[in-house]
């Protein structure tokens, strides 16, 4: 199968068992934890395919980096000086992390992402409401390869198809561990590493997957991942909702009050809509252009 075959039929069992849909649904939108999958033999994810499909996106939907970092960095990570077909094929000996970005490009992947989020679909829109943009991500990273302390704006639920890794993540919304100016830089258009130090690894909660696992990841949630002594393959599917979009919004205009010297209120977390802020923000952006 290449990058570009269409899938013709859904599969016919449910990936996520009927145990793991019960316990997302008690558990979204604001609580990590461990669900069960059943994908890790699904042919469109084994290392071949993936090297075809990492050669068939658009340059900006690649990434890949040396592995052999630390938890904190400044900026982004330096090249490994490999293409990424030969990065992913030779994951096991490459010192490297990978990322294949928007999967859903390529149909057989978009069917993949979205035969997922259907059977989460009820939850998810029962709690946030219509669940929208879902994107796929696919990282590929060698043993004991770390990727970075960071924050992500999607829910996300990271699928372990291959070796295993630990997410530890620290509480979302708490500036102890993402100050609020991080924040608004971020979705001003900033970088979305975060400040690191030792100090913080007491508060952090360690998520350990291997294959048939996964772990729940909330909007803006701090956490970095550090690789097993295997090569690992991982899925994430993401989604955004009304109040995630809302949250940014209302973190652009903090940001944009910031600057006049005013100390903003921090937005507030899941179910606090915060759309009075994020549609001045909307207002302040088609008024200028920005």
């Amino acid at each position: 199968m290449t990058a570009h075959d269409p899938v013709l039929s859904r599969k016919a069992s449910a990936a996520f068992p009927e145990e793991s849909r019960e316990a997302f649904s008690r558990a979204y939108p604001e609580t990590p934890h461990v669900l069960h999958h059943n994908l890790q033999d699904d042919e469109r994810l084994t290392l071949d395919a993936l090297a075809e499909l990492g050669a068939a996106l658009p340059q900006s939907s690649i990434e890949y980096n040396r592995g052999d970092l630390p938890i904190g960095i400044d900026g982004k990570p330096g090249g490994n000086g490999m293409t990424i077909g030969d990065t992913i094929r030779h994951i096991a000996t490459s010192e490297s992390w990978a990322v294949l970005k928007n999967i859903e490009q390529a149909p057989a992947y978009r069917a993949l992402l979205m035969d997922l989020l259907e059977e989460l679909r009820p939850a998810i829109e029962t709690k946030t409401g219509e669940m929208l943009t879902p994107q796929g991500f696919i990282f590929i990273s060698s043993p004991h390869a770390v990727t970075p302390y960071h924050f992500d704006p999607e829910h996300n639920i990271l699928l372990q198809l291959r070796g295993s890794k630990v997410m530890t993540q620290f509480p979302a919304g708490d500036t102890r561990y993402a100050p609020d100016e991080v924040h608004e830089s971020y979705h001003l258009g900033g970088p979305r590493e975060l400040p690191w130090t030792e100090d913080m690894m007491a508060a952090g909660t360690p998520y350990s997957i291997g294959p048939g696992e996964a772990v729940f990841v909330p909007v803006m949630a701090p956490h970095f991942v550090r690789n097993g002594p295997e090569s690992s393959i991982s899925l994430s599917i993401t989604w955004r909702s009304e109040w995630s979009y809302a949250e940014a919004g209302a973190r652009c205009f903090n940001g944009l009050v910031r600057k006049l010297g005013i100390e903003p209120k921090a937005p507030g977390r899941w179910p606090t809509s915060n759309q009075t802020k994020s549609l001045a923000f909307r207002v302040w952006r088609r008024a200028f252009g920005r």
